[in-house]
């Protein structure tokens, strides 16, 4: 039987063959630069920078001159031809080409190609002989808009709204003498009353007993004023109706105002809509409504929820206070 092993040839040296770097080491320069370019270039183990012989072991010709290289270039780009384009550009359309109808043509009588003394008599006529001449010949051919028959009617100038004239000073001693006589007050839109005024006039109600109506809006009242306004109604047993809409109340003094006013269970009527922070939040509106169910009296609630739940629960809450109202009027 044959072996299949091979013997080394007689004049090769006496290496190991499982040590690389002694096999290298026997190999002349000639034998490792051959060595160097027997590569697979497909071979995708191998990054592709080594797939292939190094050749850049050319001597440089020259010094390098990056000047020199541009002006080669650009002398280069100049002095050569363009290509010769393959096709010559021509434009194409592709499907059937839209073509518009054309107009289609009256049929004009000879009587109509003729000039008659009419058409003198309207070329001479002014426009209003030809509006009182449409008007009784019942000429369609001429529009009562072209000629300017449609006037728009000419703007009617609102008067502004009297300034409100209400002294505050005398209605604050009024209030603190208890006027028999003053039963409404009315202090919206008052533009020089001061943050001080305001505030005397909510201390002013805590001892007051005959006021019934209380107005105080767009008089842009901050909080300060909202809070003392809360302290006169939590003590105050004869106001039914308060307004202070268009102020610059926030969520936390409105929710003292609905506290204030269960205190006594009297109010009928409060206002406190549009205020500069008109959003309440979802927290503040729950709150207004819980507070709102344990009221009897409140018949009117004037305010802007952004929430349905709140606002469900409000206007149930007021519907239930006028059933009793008229529960307890009639007797039934």
């Amino acid at each position: 039987m044959t072996s299949l092993m091979t013997k080394p040839p007689v004049d090769a040296p006496d290496i190991d063959l499982e040590n690389l770097d002694d096999l290298l080491a026997a190999l002349s320069a000639e034998e490792i630069d051959e060595l160097n370019g027997d590569f697979d270039p497909d071979n995708s183990l191998l990054p592709p920078s080594q797939r292939c012989r190094d050749q850049t072991d050319k001597d440089p010709t020259g010094p390098f001159s990056r000047q020199h290289l541009l002006d080669f270039l650009e002398k280069k780009a100049k002095t050569e031809k363009d290509w010769e384009q393959n096709k010559v550009y021509i434009k194409e359309q592709r499907g059937k080409k839209f073509v518009p109808k054309e107009p289609e043509r009256t049929r004009v009588d000879d009587d109509d190609a003729v000039d008659t003394e009419w058409d003198e008599i309207l070329s001479a006529a002014s426009e209003e002989e030809l509006v009182d001449l449409a008007g009784k010949s019942h000429i369609c051919s001429l529009s009562l808009f072209e000629l300017g028959a449609a006037k728009a009617e000419p703007l009617r100038p609102v008067p502004n709204e009297a300034p409100n004239m209400t002294s505050v000073e005398e209605s604050i001693k009024k209030l603190r003498s208890n006027d028999p006589q003053l039963k409404s007050l009315n202090l919206n839109n008052i533009k020089n009353m001061s943050v001080e005024q305001m505030i005397e006039v909510c201390e002013a109600l805590k001892e007051n007993t005959t006021l019934v109506r209380f107005d105080m809006a767009g008089v842009a009242a901050p909080d300060k004023v909202g809070k003392k306004l809360a302290e006169a109604l939590a003590v105050n047993k004869t106001l039914r109706s308060v307004n202070v809409e268009s102020n610059f109340l926030s969520g936390e003094v409105i929710v003292e105002l609905v506290k204030a006013i269960n205190v006594n269970q009297i109010l009928l009527e409060l206002r406190v809509a549009n205020q500069k922070p008109e959003i309440l939040g979802n927290k503040v509106e729950m709150q207004i409504s819980r507070l709102l169910q344990e009221n009897k009296t409140l018949l009117r609630f004037g305010i802007t929820f952004e929430f349905p739940d709140a606002r469900i629960r409000t206007h149930e809450r007021l519907k239930q206070n006028f059933d009793d109202l008229r529960k307890k009027r009639t007797g039934k």
